[in-house]
């Protein structure tokens, strides 16, 4: 008898549990835990600088990799579904996100909120031709805004702007406190980038690049940008070898000997540009258009420009 007594009790409490699972279940779903606001955001340089401002109030979801070529990253069904479902998507424009952008549009004609920030923050215009070179893309609109720290403070306020009117349920004093946060650490940056900068002497200013990738960053730091190997502001462009030619020729005429290259592109072509000088370049190595992994160089925009203003100074004086 005591045997059926309590089997029935261990029957009676499987039940109630069952029964609080279920309900703790539906209590969930209805609850919409899962339904978090959310921010898609094209490149990783971007996506640092949101998830900055973002911090805990939305997903920030980046869909360029580490070390990924923003001119010729593409996208899955998957991603491309992203877009089209998030409350908020930040890119850069400007004919960037080359393979993305016709997937963005299509996210803001099915009425998602876009943001570009590129075309926010005082885009200049590219100025590529070398001495005696092609000038195929002067006047047109330079990406790469993201070298002038200034500018992207200018983005970053702005994408703090657009979180808090186009996302739902965040908390607006939180995204502004990190906003500020955020805009003071980006302050500190220029002023140790001008320090930086400020040993490199006026006959040494000059800058030859892999691809036309550092206006901004000549603009506001007082260097020159003489020419690049790949004459062109896309990674997708390649240089005939009269472009080889002028660009030997300009950097003869200014005393240049050093080369910058992306880190997440292959070097092949500064090297080309050895050989035609004799041998007497130095190729340094730059994270330009991509953050790394955590841990590998330049995992934050900060760590990149920081990162990259030590290496040019280097390179630039002889250091």
């Amino acid at each position: 008898m005591s045997v059926r007594v309590g089997a029935a009790r261990i029957r009676a409490a499987l039940v109630t549990l069952i029964s609080f699972s279920v309900l703790a279940a539906a209590t969930g779903c209805a609850g919409g835990d899962d339904e978090r606001p959310r921010v898609v955001v094209t490149t990783n340089i971007l996506g640092d600088i949101t998830r900055e401002i973002v911090g805990d109030e939305a997903d920030v979801s980046v869909l360029m990799k580490p070390n990924a070529d923003p001119h010729s990253f593409g996208l899955s069904a998957v991603q491309a579904a992203e877009l089209e479902n998030a409350d908020l998507v930040v890119y850069n424009g400007l004919g960037l996100e080359e393979n993305v952008l016709r997937h963005v549009e299509a996210a803001r004609e099915s009425g998602v909120a876009t943001f570009a920030a590129g075309e926010a923050a005082d885009p200049l215009t590219f100025h590529t031709g070398q001495d005696g070179g092609p000038e195929d893309e002067a006047g047109e609109p330079d990406p790469h805004f993201w070298t002038d720290p200034d500018r992207v403070r200018k983005a970053a306020g702005l994408i703090a702007d657009q979180v808090t009117e186009h996302v739902g349920g965040v908390d607006e004093k939180a995204v502004r406190a990190n906003a500020a946060r955020y805009d003071g650490q980006l302050a500190d940056l220029t002023t140790w980038m001008e320090k930086s900068f400020a040993a490199v002497p006026e006959n040494r200013r000059a800058l030859v690049t892999n691809h036309h990738v550092f206006g901004y960053l000549a603009d506001r730091f007082g260097f020159r940008v003489i020419g690049a190997v790949i004459p062109s502001g896309t990674t997708l462009a390649s240089p005939s070898s009269s472009d080889l030619r002028s660009l030997t020729r300009a950097m003869e005429k200014a005393g240049v000997r050093t080369v910058f290259a992306d880190s997440s592109q292959p070097t092949k072509l500064a090297e080309v540009l050895r050989q035609e000088m004799g041998g007497d370049v130095d190729v340094v190595s730059l994270y330009s258009e991509s953050l790394t992994e955590k841990g590998k160089g330049a995992g934050t925009y900060l760590e990149m420009m920081r990162a990259n203003t030590s290496a040019m100074a280097e390179g630039l004086t002889g250091a």
